[in-house]
């Protein structure tokens, strides 16, 4: 028989016979090699069982309603078999069980299948809501979780349920030592991880989000910017080579227009347009954040351009 079908046997109990004579029905499911037997509630005079043909041998109307009874809890439990079947995923001989007895079966997953999904998601958005260097961050994190999950517990992937916070704070510590990854990095990567994480908890593969007390620690940068004079003596000064000397006025431009690398890189003729004032303005589209903005194009940033 294969272990993946089900089969469904009912059974009388000769050691358990009441003062009437009668003798409990129980039910037996048999499932990848596991069986599992629960009470259908039913007794039957043991002389009247049909253990081969799995019914009541009698002529009385209380036999029929018996027999009847026995073939709904049959299809029933067919029932919940194939409903189990449908979903496509892995299931036991107890999730049988809990949904005979009509009880919400809880979905699970692992972390490593669940984020490849999430990353199945973000990849239809590309073009649409996302740019393609977004999903490759966090498909950079994807393989750092991967990765971590093997170093850490000797496995490939691990329950979604088994997460905890200890989990993040030694991701932290692996991408720290390991990885040699920055405090500024390590945030970013701990922020794309949540993501999946939060959309498990909507799709109710995790009750709560078991991240939801982590902080990271706040990394504050130096900021170094040039002086007044330090960028006036850069106006003045030229690059004996034309590569150089290209790079200065982009920059200086960029100065002048906070217009950051890859706007700058984007920026075409179509960008620049007749302001209101009857000037120069640059009308793009901010990179990050995906906001049209117009800058007006001052007098230096022209003389640069």
């Amino acid at each position: 028989m294969n272990p993946n079908k089900l089969s469904i046997r009912f059974v009388i109990s000769l050691t358990k016979m009441n003062q009437k004579g009668l003798c409990p029905i129980s039910c037996r499911i048999t499932f990848n090699k596991k069986r599992k037997p629960f009470s259908t509630g039913l007794f039957v005079n043991p002389t009247h069982w049909n253990a081969k043909k799995q019914v009541i041998l009698s002529k009385d109307s209380n036999s029929e309603l018996l027999n009847a009874q026995l073939i709904i809890i049959q299809q029933k439990t067919n029932k919940a078999y194939l409903s189990l079947q449908l979903k496509e995923a892995d299931f036991t001989i107890d999730d049988i069980y809990d949904c005979y007895l009509g009880k919400v079966i809880k979905k699970e997953d692992t972390v490593v299948h669940f984020f490849h999904s999430y990353l199945i998601h973000l990849s239809k958005l590309i073009g649409k809501d996302i740019k393609e260097v977004t999903y490759k961050k966090f498909k950079y994190v994807y393989h750092d979780i991967e990765a971590f999950i093997r170093h850490k517990y000797n496995k490939k992937d691990l329950p979604l349920n088994a997460l905890k916070l200890q989990f993040l704070n030694d991701f932290e510590y692996y991408l720290k030592t390991i990885k040699g990854q920055k405090k500024i990095t390590i945030n970013k990567s701990i922020q794309r991880f949540k993501k999946p994480i939060k959309m498990a908890v909507a799709q109710d593969y995790l009750d709560k989000d078991p991240f939801l007390l982590h902080k990271s620690k706040s990394v504050h940068n130096k900021v170094v910017f040039l002086s007044h004079d330090e960028l006036e003596m850069l106006e003045k000064h030229e690059f004996s080579q034309e590569r150089l000397q290209f790079i200065k006025d982009l920059f200086i431009f960029s100065c002048y227009t906070g217009l950051a690398y890859q706007e700058l890189k984007n920026l075409s003729k179509e960008h620049i347009v007749i302001g209101f004032d009857k000037q120069l303005w640059i009308q793009i589209r901010r990179e990050k954040t995906q906001k049209n903005i117009a800058i007006p194009i001052l007098p230096k940033a022209k003389e640069f351009s």
